[in-house]
């Protein structure tokens, strides 16, 4: 039997459809061969995403869960001690706390704002405020009295919390306030070694973990948990309070006596550059360091200025006394040296063998340099005089002439030499550069005047760093006060270099140097600092400050003993006396009077005076 056409064709429609089928179920394969690589990808990705946030990432993620529902309130770390060389404490910490309101938690409003009301010396309505507020925590005060924070504790309000905080206390108040400086209300440094130091003394803070809602609302009726705080480290400081407090004494009395605008004193130890005090008076109450003060002393002109401040609120203004009360004169401020300068003239005139004690002058009352007379202190003049009588008698000629010796180029040398120049380089903040002539604009009447300490300004830090290099064999020092950074037990745990640094003059000029400066007090302008039994060197000055027209002066007395081997340097700076004002006959006898307590203090003994028939029979 034949194949038809109707075989043939249902044959064709059967071969069509299979290949059809066939292909389809192919393409389909594929379709779903690359959906299950698809997804298996994406599998494999989360898998591993999820491996990576779990082990990798776990910490990141912990902590932010973890903050969903706790609430940090901070606790102060303690700040560091700030102690005198002989570990005296001069700086230390306050327990205070920290008061506020969760409104929440709160169940007797009313209670809760007469008990606070009464307590802490605040206004209901002020209170109220805050507890009526729907926040998540309210402070009400801060730094409140321990003793105060237990007694509120101890009445067991609902939502009313009393946090631990810690308060800077200085325990001597308004002694070397311009030096220690103090902290804000975050705890941290502004000004002078508090902030110098923060790194040290600043601590780590801890924090109280409370366990909150969604809404950030702190629940009551659970734990707290608690991260310590690490307390910050011990700075010694080579400050001494007694000798901090006779100086600071001494000052006082002369800015009164003397009716002056300030009084800066600065002792330091000359081989080395430790300072052992730092005196700026009037100085201010360091636990109260925000409110204005006006000394009995001062104006009435600056009496009323803090009285319109205070009157008319200006921050600006008010800011600008402030900075004023808390301005380290010692340090931040510059002025004429005048005749305590000399000692730098000499120096360089004695290293260059321009000059040596026995050489001869005169002094007619002044001394013509180009076209300029400059006279004289004394001016029927001194006479014929040797070096040696011309600085015991602070002889303007005199150290006009070793100027023009040296002239400008040599002179400007021994400026960078003596590093005059530069600052001290002292741990303090706002240290002041001198101020100099440029050598290139330098004349013969602007060398002349500078030989003697005037036209130019330097800080009285920089004047008795440099003098204490001249005198303690030759070698520059650099002031400081840091001793070492020492932990909680005791333990040294940095010490700062007390190393002389690079020679700047020979021994031999700095013992000749020495010899000259106690002649000056032994017999000359200084006699007023001399103390029996002891051999002191120094040097007068007297310098006008401008404008001239004003007729204000800054008398001031350096001085140093013993003479031959110095142990202490010293140098008294008085800012604006009333009647007197010559530095020999004002500040002399502070520095006297000084000493008379510190030498010894510092072991320095008296030596023995030998009468005529003990010196007979030895």
């Amino acid at each position: 039997m034949g194949i038809t056409p109707e075989d043939r064709s249902y044959s064709n429609s059967k071969n069509l459809f299979f290949g059809v089928f066939m292909r389809n179920k192919t393409y389909n394969k594929k379709k779903m061969l690359v959906v299950f690589l698809s997804a298996l990808l994406m599998i494999f990705f989360l898998i591993a995403r999820l491996v990576y946030l779990m082990i990798f990432d776990a910490a990141y993620y912990q902590q932010k869960a973890k903050t969903l529902h706790e609430r940090e309130r901070e606790i102060k770390a303690a700040r560091g001690e700030i102690i005198d060389r002989n570990g005296k404490v001069l700086a230390t910490n306050k327990a205070v706390c920290t008061i506020s309101v969760i409104h929440s938690q709160i169940t007797d409003p009313e209670r809760v704002i007469q008990v606070l009301a009464d307590e802490l010396g605040i206004e209901k309505e002020m209170i109220r405020k805050r507890v009526e507020k729907v926040s998540s925590r309210e402070k009400i005060k801060t730094n409140v009295e321990k003793e105060t924070g237990d007694r509120i504790r101890a009445y067991e309000l609902d939502g009313v919390k009393v946090d631990e905080d810690f308060k800077r206390y200085y325990p001597y108040g308004n002694l070397a306030s311009k030096v220690l400086g103090f902290t804000g209300g975050d705890n941290q440094g502004i000004i002078g070694l508090e902030v110098k130091y923060e790194n040290y003394l600043k601590g780590v803070n801890g924090m109280i973990l409370t366990t909150t809602d969604a809404r950030g609302i702190e629940l009551a009726d659970t734990l707290e948990d608690r991260v310590e705080p690490v307390s910050g480290d011990t700075l010694q400081v080579s400050l001494d309070y007694n000798i901090q407090e006779y100086a600071q004494q001494a000052a006082e009395k002369v800015m009164e006596e003397k009716q002056a605008d300030a009084v800066s004193v600065i002792l330091m130890k000359p081989d080395n550059g430790e300072i052992f005090a730092m005196v700026n008076v009037p100085e201010f109450d360091l636990n109260d360091p925000f409110t204005l003060q006006v000394n009995e002393m001062e104006s009435l002109d600056q009496t009323a200025e803090v009285q319109q401040s205070e009157e008319n609120n200006s921050v600006e203004n008010r800011q600008d006394l402030l900075n004023q009360m808390w301005r380290n004169g010692s340090i931040n401020d510059t002025y004429e040296p005048g005749s305590t300068f000399k000692i730098i003239t000499t120096a360089a005139a004695l290293e260059e063998a321009v000059v040596t004690p026995e050489d001869s002058f005169y002094c007619p009352g002044y001394k013509v340099v180009e076209d300029r007379r400059i006279r004289c202190h004394k001016t029927t003049g001194h006479g014929a005089e040797t070096f040696t009588q011309g600085i015991m008698n602070s002889c303007n000629p005199v150290f006009i002439e070793l100027g023009l010796r040296l002239g400008v180029e040599r002179f400007y040398k021994y400026f960078q030499t003596f590093g005059l120049l530069d600052k001290t380089g002292v741990d303090l903040p706002g240290e002041a550069g001198t101020i100099m002539h440029d050598p290139k604009n330098m004349g013969q009447v602007e060398l002349a005047t500078v030989s003697f300490g005037q036209s130019f300004q330097i800080t009285p830090l920089q004047l008795i760093t440099t003098a204490a290099s001249l005198i303690n064999g030759g070698k520059r020092v650099t002031p400081h006060l840091a001793l070492s950074v020492q932990d909680g037990s005791g333990n040294v745990l940095q010490e700062f270099s007390t190393e002389a640094g690079a020679r700047i003059v020979s021994e031999g000029t700095s013992e000749t140097l020495r010899g000259l400066l106690e002649k000056v007090v032994s017999e000359g302008t200084g006699k007023k600092a001399y103390i029996e039994g002891f051999s002191i060197g120094g040097k007068t000055a007297t310098s006008q400050t401008l404008p001239r027209s004003e007729h204000r002066y800054i008398s001031s007395f350096l001085g140093f003993a013993p003479a031959e081997s110095p142990q202490v340097i010293g140098l008294v700076v008085i800012h604006d006396p009333k009647g007197i004002y010559y530095g020999g006959t004002i500040a002399a006898p502070v520095m006297k009077e000084i000493f008379e307590n510190v030498l010894p203090y510092l072991g320095i003994e008296k030596k023995s005076v030998k009468n005529e028939d003990e010196a007979v029979a030895n």
